[in-house]
């Protein structure tokens, strides 16, 4: 089980010295309520992204299913199930590596007399050489909102590896721990992904914009973060939210400065990340 408290031991960390480039692809798009729907607009959206030559494409935190569009565990799937085969099988068609949010099933508890179906919010991971998934460890009970009634935490960090460049992968409100993308930079992460569904509401972008900022300055990674568009787009910005999405996918260096970021409504674009960067960075700041 993964501690976030905890740090590895020195011998552990491994300084990334890979040199040259990732080509990323970040998809922001406002999913719906059918399964179905939302992996045809996804695989959609990747062929778009691959085109433009992206290695790694990254969707949002539930993809499969928006939050606030009803029970979650009527559609949960296992990584076998209709919506993660389908990403696989463009991913592999396309010889790229996909990272999408989905919901698995978990187990049964009992609250407040009623016993309830939880899922695993699910990054679903998969490509030519890969079929797995990250479960959000850190699940959002804050703001009057209790993910973890509906949804188990998971309790392993993820690691992978694209084209020899290490990537971790993170969910949403994972990213208010800094722990966890230290621990990940520890064991190599270059580049460390962030699905999201990020709540709206006065002062929320401000917080999004400056957590993603100090994660990259923590683990001296890339941050790649892509986030549900804003429902009612930007004539909706600022009004408080359940976890809908605010948009502003980003992409952010690792020494804080941030490279690229969409707006409220749906939106494509795929950056370069130098690795070089990564290694500079951490030679500058040895804080790992």
């Amino acid at each position: 089980m993964f501690n976030p408290c905890s740090g590895l031991p020195v011998d552990n960390f491994r300084l990334s010295t890979y040199r040259g480039a990732m080509k990323i692809g970040v998809v922001q798009f406002e999913s719906g309520a059918d399964i179905l729907d939302n992996l045809a607009r996804a695989q959609a959206q990747i062929r778009e992204v691959a085109e433009q030559g992206a290695q790694l494409i990254v969707l949002p935190e539930a993809t499969s299913q928006a939050f606030d569009t009803g029970r979650l565990d009527t559609q949960a799937q296992q990584l076998d199930g209709e919506f993660a085969t389908g990403i696989q099988k463009t991913a592999r068609e396309l010889g790229v590596t996909v990272i999408a949010g989905m919901f698995r099933p978990a187990d049964t508890v009992e609250r407040d007399g009623k016993q309830i179906n939880r899922v695993t919010n699910t990054a679903l991971i998969t490509g030519p050489d890969i079929h797995t998934g990250y479960d959000k460890i850190h699940t959002f009970d804050a703001f009057d909102y209790r993910e973890s009634d509906t949804v188990k935490p998971g309790t392993e960090l993820s690691l992978i590896d694209v084209d020899g460049v290490t990537v971790g992968i993170a969910i949403c409100y994972d990213i208010r721990f800094p722990a966890q993308f230290q621990e990940l930079a520890r064991r190599g992460a270059q580049v460390i992904v962030v699905p999201n569904s990020w709540m709206d509401g006065p002062g929320k972008l401000e917080q999004w914009r400056i957590l993603t900022a100090g994660r990259a300055l923590d683990s001296t990674a890339w941050i790649v973060a892509a986030g549900q568009a804003r429902p009612g787009g930007e004539a909706a910005a600022g009004e408080a939210s359940g976890p809908t999405g605010i948009g502003h996918s980003c992409v952010v260096g690792p020494t804080g400065r941030r490279e690229a970021e969409a707006g409220y409504g749906p939106e494509t674009f795929v950056v370069d990340l130098d690795m070089d960067q990564v290694s500079q960075a951490r030679r500058s700041l040895p804080i790992l």
